[in-house]
């Protein structure tokens, strides 16, 4: 299990079942706190129950993008080895709980992410700002562009898909660090979907038509914008992200990891490359996946995974038994 088939550079589809049960253990195990107000603990459970998880895995994994740098461990951190250190050398990106205010909070939308393709496939980003663009699929490459005014951005999107601006959505993170972005869309006619959290699902929002969002604009994580992207790379859409740094420190911690241009503008195929895996599971009830439930004797799980040298996606929806350690 897990061998990379290098006559074909892709990864053994096994691992896609893997990493549905890595997000799994995730989701279930920040399940208890959904709703307490303890951002820290739920994260945390997480944290734990993914990387137990992680490391049955046959994978020689490296966590290329996590929940921060060595010093911050007991935290899935940067550079962090994963796995039984037999099978194929991956990088691995994750959020064990992306959105835990989200969850804190009992709002929708909270998820546990994980990502893997071949080593040296994922953009080694540091925990900074990313400021992003993505649309779904079926436009011309370079329909819209990060460096354009969002109300170009919107027009252009628009003509390509045959209506006016008045009918396009956007989906932006409810923040101040927006006005400016959130008043150009506003003034094309076009509406807005304003979210308090959860950017990766944003992103991937924009793939499904029945929700009605074609494009997702804004700042929010780099982490979470590679983890973006790769799903992306497996469900079709086009993305653009540039890093967003503050501070020295952040410029330096970039350097160390090796990026040297950090002002340089991300296409989807450059934060994602190669053979790329994702899933993802509900921590609570989302517009793209359900949350994590209790019905008498078992936990329900509802969960996504894709594949991008495939081009499948698969939605499983699991039942655990609550007297069982694992998932």
């Amino acid at each position: 299990m897990g061998e990379v088939k290098t006559s074909t550079g892709t990864l053994d589809r096994i691992l896609t079942l893997e990493l549905a049960r890595v997000t799994e253990a995730a989701a279930v195990a920040s399940y208890h706190l959904i709703g307490r107000g303890d951002e820290k603990a739920a994260d945390q459970a997480a944290v734990d129950a993914m990387r137990k998880a992680l490391n049955t895995c046959e994978i020689q994994g490296t966590v290329v993008i996590g929940e921060g740098e060595r010093d911050e461990a007991p935290m899935l951190y940067i550079g962090e080895k994963v796995g039984t250190g037999r099978g194929p050398v991956v990088d691995i990106a994750l959020d064990p709980l992306e959105g835990t205010t989200l969850t804190s909070k009992a709002a929708p939308n909270a998820l546990a992410v994980v990502a893997i393709a071949q080593g040296g496939s994922l953009l080694h980003a540091p925990d900074v700002y990313m400021n992003k663009i993505a649309v779904g699929g079926g436009y011309p490459p370079g329909v819209v562009d990060l460096d354009a005014d969002p109300a170009d951005n919107i027009r252009a999107l628009a003509k390509a898909k045959g209506v006016r601006p008045s009918e396009i959505s956007a989906c932006i993170l409810d923040r101040p660090r927006h006005a400016q972005i959130i008043e150009r869309v506003r003034s094309t006619g076009a509406s807005i979907r304003l979210i308090p959290d959860g950017d990766i699902a944003g992103v991937i929002h924009t793939t499904d038509r029945a929700l009605g969002i074609d494009i997702y604009l804004g700042i929010g994580g780099a982490p979470e914008g590679v983890l973006a992207a790769a799903a992306l790379r497996c469900i079709g859409g086009q993305m653009q992200g540039r890093l967003v740094f503050s501070t020295d420190d952040e410029r330096t911690r970039a350097k160390r990891i090796g990026i040297t241009d950090l002002d340089r503008k991300y296409v989807m195929e450059e934060l994602a490359q190669g053979d790329v895996m994702f899933a993802a599971t509900g921590v609570t009830d989302g517009s793209m996946l359900k949350g994590i439930h209790v019905d008498g004797e078992f936990i329900e799980s509802h969960t996504i995974v894709m594949r991008s040298s495939t081009g499948t996606v698969r939605w499983i929806q699991a039942k655990h038994r609550r007297d069982h350690k694992g998932v």
